[in-house]
């Protein structure tokens, strides 16, 4: 039976009805360990109480009034993030591509309003993805996500990724500004050093130009710190979020220091649904928890002892794992196989995780996982790696008995 729906997704054939912490429960009763998280959406996990409890309180509320009004759920959050972070002021929008749309604009409006109008390049690099809108497909650069969409959308100069020489090398009169994933995710977990991102800011200082960090995937404790940026012991210009600051509602946002967002005043740039009161009450209670006393500690230590068993798993079958990446609770196995065939026999085992790109594995499990589910995850992940290995094994037997 054919679908309604436009068909630009390759859906696994399971659906789910509800959740559980770190658990998915399917149609059909059966119990996964969720170690996709949305995407790394699901922060706090599924059905989490108090995130039910303020969309609830809401939505009895107010839903919508637009941004023609004061919203101060909006600006307490705005104030708990500067509070937080290396920012001044905060511009709140539906989704991460919004929120890079906004960066890109702002990064171009800020060298316009200080007289170069002529700055309006941005440096990005190879395997990044920024969105799907079309400046963020071409700052991302990908020609799978390009093509057959007309001419790019001109400004950005894609550089190898980490590779600062590069990067300096592509310094034009018309740079503007310097766009980075400190881990690239949908790239792969490819893990930008902390000196290359020190060198990245030192670069933009000598030159005048703005860095800007992607952290839609990386942030809001995925890595073990609020924002990735913070193991670097440096601070960006601007700042796109989105994905777990929501907890599994859709929001986003453009973090800025007051000099990067100088050109932007009133009627230069809005959003109809971004600072909603429904995403506000959501931000906030995802932030009541993620800030509490010992919960980033939490992060940091099920991911070092997760990441030292997956060592250990990907030691035992070399054959399929060539490499484990990642910070806490944002890690990758490097295949040898079609990363498909990977998530495919993750999800025999009832344990779901992401492909990616550079023949990788994403596991991104929600920030709540206990040691006891990292166990039984890693313990699944085991088992299905074991099994793929012993499907390989036969394949040459099978081959020579045709």
């Amino acid at each position: 039976m054919s679908s309604a729906l436009l068909p630009v997704y390759a859906r696994a054939n399971i659906a789910f009805e509800r959740g559980e912490g770190s658990w998915l429960i399917a149609t059909n009763g059966e119990r996964y360990l969720d170690f996709g998280a949305g995407i790394a959406v699901n922060a706090l996990g599924h059905a989490h109480p108090h995130l039910v409890e303020a969309l609830k309180t809401q939505a009895e509320k107010l839903w919508h009034t637009s941004n023609l009004f004061q919203i101060p759920d909006g600006q307490r959050l705005a104030e708990r993030l500067v509070a937080a972070t290396f920012a001044d002021t905060v511009f709140f929008t539906n989704s991460g591509a919004e929120a890079l749309e906004a960066s890109i604009k702002m990064a171009r409006k800020y060298q316009s309003a200080k007289g170069h109008p002529e700055r309006y390049r941005i440096i990005t690099f190879q395997g990044a993805f920024h969105g799907r809108t079309l400046a963020t497909i071409a700052a991302g650069g990908s020609p799978k996500y390009l093509e057959g969409f007309g001419p790019t959308v001109e400004g950005f100069d894609q550089v190898p990724f980490g590779d600062i020489a590069a990067a300096k090398a592509a310094v034009s009169p018309e740079t503007a500004a310097i766009l980075a994933e400190p881990i690239q995710g949908e790239g792969g977990i490819r893990v930008m050093s902390n000196e290359a991102l020190r060198q990245l800011r030192q670069l933009a200082d000598d030159n005048g130009l703005l860095l800007i960090f992607d952290e839609v995937q990386t942030g809001v404790g995925r890595t073990g710190k609020l924002f990735a940026y913070e193991h670097a012991g440096i601070e960006p210009d601007i700042m796109a979020i989105a994905k777990g600051i929501g907890g599994g509602f859709p929001m986003g946002a453009c973090l800025a220091t007051t000099e990067a967002a100088s050109g932007m005043t009133a009627g230069v740039h809005g959003t109809t649904f971004g600072g909603n009161p429904l995403a506000m009450a959501v931000g906030n209670a995802v932030l009541d928890v993620v800030l509490a006393p010992g919960f980033l500690e939490h992060i940091r230590s099920v991911g070092l002892r997760l990441k030292q068993q997956l060592a250990s798993i990907a030691d035992r079958h070399p054959s399929v794992v060539a490499e484990l990446r990642g910070e806490a609770l944002m890690l990758g196995l490097r295949c040898l196989i079609p990363p498909a065939d990977v998530v495919a026999a993750f999800r025999d085992e009832k344990l779901l995780a992401i492909p990616a790109g550079d023949n990788v594995v994403r596991l991104l499990p929600p920030l709540v996982i206990t040691e006891e589910e990292a166990a039984e995850a890693a313990r699944r992940i085991d088992a299905a790696l074991g099994k793929l290995e012993q499907t390989l094994a036969a394949q040459p037997a099978a081959d020579a008995s045709v």
